[in-house]
């Protein structure tokens, strides 16, 4: 388990990431995001106007956070596979003086996480919110993504071991 704190905007936002935990609260989830593995390699997504991210997004309608990991991934990267839960995120605005109570977001929130096992990379037409993408080594993740902190590095460590176990 790792804390950090983040600068969102004006805001300071704690962040505390918990592996294997899946909040039993479904109107607290907030986003959902995961590292895409394709031959040792992860893909990020180029999205417009933001930079080098990993796919995720919200969630729409009914649609579980699996099924919305698995829409973001393909409307970003183009990428279908098999997912596992990595974890959740708390996302604690405890301490943010900008908070709004009738903001969209909870005070206390969760930003889900998986891994996905790339099965399809599909051709690339940038139809929705990503320029491009590109498939990167694990060690050059920090290079392109522009918010690259301990909290993900301990999050991508845990999605890594993953594939170790499956293959023990």
């Amino acid at each position: 388990m790792t804390t950090t704190y983040v600068k969102w905007g004006e805001a300071t936002v704690k962040l505390t990431w918990k592996p294997g935990m899946y909040p039993t609260q479904y109107e607290f989830i907030t986003s959902v995001h995961g590292f895409c593995f394709y031959k040792e390699q992860i893909l990020l997504v180029d999205l417009n106007h933001r930079g080098w991210d990993f796919p995720g997004g919200h969630m729409e309608g009914n649609e579980t956070s699996e099924e919305c990991f698995k829409r973001e991934a393909m409307e970003e990267g183009y990428v279908t596979g098999d997912c596992q839960l990595i974890g959740s995120i708390i996302v604690d605005h405890t301490q943010n003086q900008f908070w709004d109570v009738k903001g969209k977001y909870p005070k206390i929130g969760y930003q889900i996480f998986y891994r996905m096992d790339i099965d399809k990379l599909y051709p690339f037409n940038a139809e929705y919110e990503s320029d491009q993408r590109i498939l990167l080594s694990i060690d050059q993740i920090a290079d392109y993504y522009h918010e690259w902190n301990e909290l993900y590095q301990e999050i991508l460590v845990e999605a890594s071991n993953i594939n170790s176990k499956r293959r023990n």
